[in-house]
């Protein structure tokens, strides 16, 4: 049984929520804003966070980051009935566990919430092995993907791992472990973005008891666990300056000095980093070290995006039935025609980790040995199908009262480029011109 914060300004659904919560065996303490899921956190230790993204004062990224601010590493899902899966992926990049969209299956948050509660046990340390669920594809931006992988690893390199949200970035830091000398020892992954200013130094670098309030027992730093093996950073740009400064050393003398203790331990340890935006900027900005950024980037590889990876999609669609298939005991064998035409003319902002998600949730709803289009997800529906009704559209055809809508939603999804626009209306970009100065809808 999990202690569960339900965030959820909707009485009814919230009620109906703690209901079938109850009903499975969790425990559910409910609030309907920021403010007072404040005031439950700070009364009640939780287990997983069920937040509703947008509440009456504020989203579901200010209780998580509440949360975490005070040390506690709660596994969070969103709830969003905004039909955006952009919002879903802002709000993991922030730490997120996963996200749900309403209206909510009840099977589908039973076996998110199963997979959260499964794996809150601390920070993922690995054993040497295989990388479980890595499939490599087959198109050119795979084949030189794996071809980086294969000349880096075998070297002491420190590498920064670029990519958007879900490209597969710790899948390919394990690969590079795996493939290492270092292979016969662990491999130790932390999420830099989850943790608090207070608390990063400590989880890194240790601390000795009594170093702060808190600070009950001597505590080993991931550094010192990870000795002879590989620590990711995942979200590396997330790090205070003051941390920022202690990994540099650490980084440079190969050696830590835990908090509050003045021994100095000697760690050989390899880096790899990752983050979904360009360090660089961050560099520019002020916000990141050059002269840590310049230590990290020893050796760089660009992941490129699940719509870059042309028939890489099949592959992983068939991957990822196969691991579905075994963690949820069905029997799919494929996908329709349609549902799969679906797949391939979606854009992916949350990558291969929302394919794999959809695919599970296909795989979830299909007691057949075919998952049909019936078993997507709805916004997923809405966004292709409007998506190509907006791109075949022609404003010939349309009438005055339709014209300044379909202009406007034109404009914004080519980022008001005029000459795009007017191919994508089948108009001359003179009379486009016109048209946005009748209806006042020039950016």
């Amino acid at each position: 049984m999990a202690n569960i914060l339900l965030v959820e300004d909707d009485m009814t659904f919230s009620e109906m929520l703690q209901h079938f919560l109850s009903k499975n065996g969790h425990s559910v303490a409910a609030a309907s804003t920021v403010k007072n899921s404040f005031k439950l956190l700070a009364l009640q230790k939780f287990d997983l966070m069920l937040l509703d993204y947008r509440l009456p004062d504020g989203t579901a990224l200010d209780v998580f980051i509440k949360a975490a601010e005070s040390g506690a590493k709660i596994p969070a899902i969103i709830m969003t009935s905004f039909n955006d899966v952009r919002t879903a992926v802002k709000a993991m990049q922030a730490g997120a566990f996963d996200y749900i969209t309403k209206p909510v299956n009840p099977d589908e948050l039973m076996m998110i919430i199963g997979d959260a509660l499964s794996q809150q046990t601390g920070i993922p340390i690995e054993a040497p092995g295989k990388v479980e669920g890595f499939i490599k594809g087959s198109s050119q931006e795979a084949d030189k993907l794996d071809n980086y992988i294969g000349i880096v690893a075998p070297t002491d390199m420190s590498v920064i791992i670029q990519g958007e949200t879900g490209t597969g970035k710790e899948y390919a830091a394990r690969s590079i472990h795996r493939l290492s000398k270092r292979s016969g020892h662990i491999f130790t992954a932390i999420d830099c973005g989850a943790l608090s200013r207070e608390l990063a130094a400590s989880e890194l670098f240790g601390h000795v008891k009594g170093a702060f309030t808190g600070a009950l027992t001597d505590k080993k730093g991931l550094f010192e666990i990870s000795d002879g093996g590989t620590l990711f950073l995942d979200e590396v740009g997330n790090l205070s300056y003051d941390v920022q400064v202690k990994l540099l050393r650490a980084l440079q003398e190969k050696t830590i000095q835990p908090i509050g203790s003045t021994r100095q331990i000697p760690v050989d340890v390899r880096i790899i980093a990752a983050t979904n935006d360009d360090l660089l900027n961050s560099v520019n900005n002020g916000d990141f070290r050059q002269d840590l950024y310049h230590r990290l980037n020893e050796f760089k590889i660009q992941l490129p995006s699940l719509r870059d990876r042309g028939n890489d999609l099949e592959l992983f669609i068939i991957h990822f039935i196969a691991l579905s298939n075994r963690e949820l005991d069905r029997k799919v064998q494929s996908i329709s025609p349609e549902a799969k035409k679906i797949l391939q003319q979606y854009d992916w902002p949350g990558n291969l980790r929302e394919l794999k998600n959809v695919i599970k949730r296909m795989v979830l709803l299909s007691p057949a040995a075919v998952a049909g289009i019936e078993s997507l997800p709805d916004e997923m529906l809405f966004t292709v199908t409007h998506s190509l009704a907006l791109s075949t559209f022609d404003l010939k055809l349309s009438n005055e009262t339709n014209e300044k809508d379909m202009i406007q939603k034109t404009l914004q999804k080519v980022k008001f480029n005029k000459s795009k626009a007017a191919k994508l209306l089948n108009i001359d970009r003179k009379t486009l011109y016109a048209k946005i100065d009748r209806y006042g809808l020039d950016s």
